[in-house]
């Protein structure tokens, strides 16, 4: 009697079809797109070409998402500040979806970082552009620091605990006299202290979740930048951002005159 083996035969994966509640089109106004998503049509396509390469293989996969809408996808996650669920929800995605979506699309950006947060290479031009816009001589960037708030770690968690008692991550950044970051390193834990950041800051990033997530907001603001996208409120109005720089600075360029005119022209108000 002849024998039989029984091979294992994989169950038939159903391709699947997503019913999506938003369209996630880009056949919108660019009024409309911005309010979404905080790029008009021009930029969710830029996006959409600069991380191609990287996600289309993955998007193959199910055949259920365009790398545009891969990229809607993030770009709202990341406009609104919400939960993965509460997107999901509101796209009308799983939120394991929606999460490898936005882990997929965040990786690529932050693999492409030295294209969009680079150091000016004319120094000339760099100085007389903040002079021209405050008076100030002598200025390559702006610098400062911020505390993002994250989640407690399960590893070390004490390091991410800052002065207030907050989780988070302390983030340094420097940009130039058009806003563009030069510079930022998400690199160190809420409890380092500015100066020390400072003193070992370089563009060396293997950034948690939250890193990624910094750094690619920094790299999306740069491209709203190169592509003149107007900065957005919440409530769809244009931000004036010039304010009052005060009077510019035209006296001697010493230390002391300087610095008394910052004193006078900013602190004494």
């Amino acid at each position: 009697m002849a024998a039989f083996m029984q091979v294992p035969v994989p169950p038939h994966r159903k391709e699947r079809h997503f019913r999506l509640k938003d369209d996630l089109t880009l056949n919108l106004s660019n009024e409309e797109l911005r309010e979404r998503y905080r790029f008009g049509r021009e930029g969710i396509t830029f996006i959409s070409n600069l991380v191609s390469n990287d996600i289309s293989r993955k998007q193959r996969e199910n055949h259920a998402l365009t790398v545009s809408q891969m990229v809607m996808v993030t770009l709202r996650f990341l406009a609104t500040g919400s939960f993965l669920q509460v997107v999901g929800d509101t796209i009308g995605l799983h939120k394991g979806t929606v999460s490898r979506i936005v882990s997929d699309v965040l990786t690529s950006l932050c693999n492409k970082r030295d294209e969009f947060i680079k150091w000016p290479r004319n120094v000339d031009e760099t100085r007389g552009d903040f002079y021209r816009l405050s008076g100030f001589p002598n200025v390559l960037g702006a610098i400062d620091g911020t505390h993002v708030r994250i989640q407690a770690p399960s590893e070390d968690e004490p390091s991410f605990v800052n002065r207030k008692g907050v989780h988070s991550v302390n983030v340094q950044a420097v940009c130039d006299a058009r806003g563009k970051f030069t510079n930022i390193n998400a690199n160190w834990p809420g409890s380092s202290h500015d100066s020390h950041i400072f003193r070992t800051s370089q563009i060396r990033m293997t950034p948690s979740k939250a890193c990624k997530i910094i750094i690619a907001c920094a790299i999306l603001h740069n491209i709203c930048i190169l592509l003149n996208e107007p900065d957005i409120e919440d409530d769809g109005l244009v931000i004036d951002n010039d304010g009052d720089l005060g009077d510019r600075f035209f006296g001697d360029q010493d230390g002391r005159g300087v610095r008394d005119h910052i004193s006078s022209t900013f602190f004494n108000r």
